[in-house]
């Protein structure tokens, strides 16, 4: 029944958000018992921590043998994070300055590993040039690259982190036996909710006529979104904004290595790839925007969180009208 299938997947979306904060607080705590540096815990830990949930989501479409999904998840969140999110808390803010060397350095990565995921997606081109014919999408050994640029990027934050902070020593108040069960617990729960959701946006896809594409790059992706909204708005509020920008450039970073880097792997990802144009240039257009705004004056202003929050509006408009005139797709 439309309606139970509906009321099911909304609960998996939510029990797959909650023990992602549940799993993120034990992430801290743990952190804190091994004197991980704030700043390592902020825009490593809890940026991978945020992206659970499209992690999640992406191996179990993977091992469900519909890589799309997943994908469509990733770019549609990172899409999402970089316009929506980053528009709505740049308001609540009223303007975010970039003071952070190290977080306009991260901001640069992002822009050049986001770009990684598209060329591979389009990479047959190239060989077709060499008359080497190479199937379009990401393929497994396309995926081991991706993990392994997010491996580089790991090392390369870590060795700028000690070199220019020092490690804070907190009190090692808590139970490490206790944390990690609860750790595993939550783990497992959002395993099994991630799966439940999978599972039942495919049924939904079917039911409502609705690609499973689509149900990735909307449904999905603005569901796990949901924790970088309330960190990021929750780190606004509380006036730590580089560690709210640091979560969602990390969170991107994340997305398009780590994530569809994975799934690549699972199950190389090539059906209906091409479908994905138009959202993935549109990605790449986003993240160029947004490393100019930040870089303009080194601050994102309020008008500038508008234009974010717009630029997402007209992204909807594009992909309702391609939808509606399939032409427009590239074939």
């Amino acid at each position: 029944m439309l309606i139970v299938d509906i009321l099911i997947f909304i609960a998996a979306c939510s029990v797959l958000v909650k023990s992602s904060s549940w799993l993120l607080k034990s992430l801290i705590k743990i952190s804190f018992f091994f004197n991980i540096s704030d700043v390592i815990t902020g825009s490593v830990i809890m940026a991978i921590s945020t992206s659970f949930p499209e992690l999640s989501v992406g191996i179990m479409s993977a091992f469900d043998h519909q890589p799309i999904l997943g994908l469509g998840t990733s770019i549609g969140t990172i899409i999402f994070n970089l316009t929506m999110i980053m528009g709505i808390i740049t308001l609540m803010a009223r303007g975010i300055k970039m003071r952070n060397n190290l977080l306009r350095k991260e901001l640069l990565y992002m822009l050049f590993i986001v770009f990684t995921p598209v060329i591979l997606m389009n990479d047959h081109y190239f060989w077709q040039l060499l008359g080497i014919y190479i199937a379009p999408g990401i393929s497994r050994w396309n995926g081991f690259i991706l993990i392994a640029i997010f491996c580089l990027y790991l090392w390369k934050i870590f060795s700028q982190h000690k070199k220019f902070n020092t490690v804070h020593h907190h009190e090692r108040s808590c139970n490490i036996m206790k944390e990690t069960t609860i750790l595993l617990f939550n783990l497992s729960l959002l395993l099994l909710s991630a799966k439940l959701s999978v599972e039942y946006a495919e049924l939904l896809s079917g039911e409502l006529g609705i690609a499973n594409l689509y149900m990735g790059l909307f449904i999905l992706a603005i569901g796990t979104s949901l924790p970088e909204l309330v960190f990021s708005t929750r780190a606004v509020l509380t006036r730590h904004q580089d560690m709210a920008l640091g979560d969602l450039i990390g969170s991107a970073i994340t997305n398009s290595t780590l994530v569809i880097g994975a799934i690549a792997v699972i199950s190389p990802i090539g059906e209906n790839i091409k479908a994905l144009f138009i959202s993935s240039m549109f990605m790449l257009v986003i993240c160029f925007i947004f490393f100019t705004f930040a870089e303009s004056g080194r601050e994102l202003s309020w008008k500038e969180g508008i234009s974010l929050i717009l630029l997402y509006c007209f992204y909807l408009f594009i992909q309702l009208y391609t939808r509606t005139n399939p032409l427009l797709f590239m074939q």
